[in-house]
């Protein structure tokens, strides 16, 4: 099938995904900075599922404002991953030296904080690959834009004038996300074993399956 554009998820696709235990770490000093003690993982959790309701619920038992604890939890978040990457703990991935040679327009889909796409991108020199780049800022509408909601998918198409895509990605809310805008999907496996769609519903069936973005060129003949 021909494209007009392709789409790529960010975390565990352009660079390696964030350590867990520092982003738990992060959200531990945001609890600290307001004076508060909260469930770091657990919150950590809610934040990755876009889940608003139950982190707007912990605030209001912590008596903190929602909005204040959004933003500094998304100022330790960030300058927790950009630390990661300037201490060279986290980098992009070999293979995408193959995304230069795609001539389809190109585009981010994330879920992670906007500041930080385009922040690892330009320190890359990577920025200039992709036309159009959307994350999720921890706002109720930018968790709310999380996948499998298709919205961010469906903004970058229009972005790009593009009436089909693919999409890049390594979980199966990708492919997810993937199935609800309409697109076709990549589910990137770098490592061996099953698969984690095995259990999925058949919607989260990719449309193609590879280990490395090398492959791509061959996808998109």
């Amino acid at each position: 099938m021909q494209y007009d554009a392709v789409l790529f998820d960010f975390d565990g696709v352009v660079v390696e995904t964030p350590s867990s235990r520092r982003m738990g770490d992060a959200l531990s000093r945001a609890y600290e900075k307001l004076e508060r003690t909260g469930p770091a993982a657990e919150t950590l959790q809610e934040l990755m599922q876009g889940d608003f309701e139950l982190i707007a619920d912990r605030c209001r038992r912590l008596e903190i404002e929602t909005d204040v604890f959004c933003t500094q939890a998304a100022r330790e978040l960030i300058r927790t991953q950009l630390s990661e990457i300037e201490r060279g703990l986290r980098s992009v991935y070999d293979d995408v030296t193959a995304v230069r040679s795609l001539e389809h327009p190109l585009g981010i889909v994330s879920d992670n904080h906007p500041t930080v796409v385009t922040g690892v991108l330009d320190r890359f020199g990577l920025r200039s690959l992709f036309e159009t780049v959307h994350g999720c800022p921890l706002t109720p509408d930018g968790l709310a834009r999380r996948k499998p909601d298709p919205t961010n998918i469906d903004r970058a198409m229009d972005l790009l004038e593009a009436r089909s895509a693919l999409y890049v990605g390594d979980r199966a809310v990708d492919v997810r996300a993937a199935h609800n805008a309409g697109i076709d999907s990549v589910l990137l496996s770098r490592s061996s074993g099953s698969s984690e769609l095995e259990d999925e519903a058949p919607e989260a069936t990719p449309t193609y399956h590879c280990t490395s973005l090398t492959q791509l060129p061959g996808i998109l003949k």
